[in-house]
């Protein structure tokens, strides 16, 4: 029982040290737990072909005939 109960504890002791060390690289800014790491970058929107003018007027183009690449 004391075995399982040290094993916990020294678990315990390494993962809250991997946490305090953290994955800091030498001249990096020193941020706190709380701190605010600047805005995080907007994610591109996917636009559906069905969406797309640009794609539908190719496909509008290519229905008349007016296909300049072929």
């Amino acid at each position: 029982m004391y075995m399982l109960i040290a094993i916990a504890i020294t678990i315990l002791v390494i993962a809250l040290a991997w946490r305090g060390m953290g994955p800091r690289t030498p001249g990096a800014p020193q941020t706190s737990p709380g701190t605010a790491r600047g805005p995080r970058p907007r994610p591109t929107r996917t636009i559906a072909p069905d969406d797309d003018p640009e794609f539908l007027s190719e496909i509008d183009r290519r229905m008349r005939g007016e296909d300049k690449s072929s």
